[in-house]
């Protein structure tokens, strides 16, 4: 499947999971839910993926995780806050890059449409 396609499905369950739970739950509770319902619908999910920082050549364990990864492609950054920050963006865009992925999505649930809180992030490799 191609980042796009794995996009569609992701993006599709994201929605549901907003319709049954509702804006306004801790991130964490979200997550579990989450990659439950996409390893469900047929997508190999990873949760809490530590993310080394190389610098100068090495590989530096700094607590960076990534929420969730998709099929080994797609990364999915959590949040559930009123208003997302331009750090939010930043974040996920050097998640990106840090995975050497191309596609992110950064999910904000804390909205009332869910999709008013869904934005695509690529990372140009």
């Amino acid at each position: 499947m191609t980042e796009n396609e794995i996009s569609y499905k992701i993006i599709g369950v994201a929605i549901e999971l907003h319709k049954h739970l509702g804006p306004g739950l801790l991130e964490s509770a979200y997550e579990n839910p989450f990659a439950y319902e996409l390893n469900e619908s047929g997508l190999y999910v990873e949760q809490q993926i530590a993310v080394p920082l190389v610098y100068k050549n090495i590989k530096m364990d700094c607590g960076y995780r990534i929420d969730l990864r998709v099929e080994g492609k797609v990364i999915i950054e959590l949040k559930s806050v009123e208003t997302l920050a331009p750090v939010h963006f930043a974040q996920t865009l050097t998640y990106l890059r840090l995975s050497q992925c191309k596609l992110g999505l950064l999910i904000n649930f804390n909205t009332v449409k869910l999709k008013e809180g869904i934005h695509r992030i690529v990372n140009n490799l």
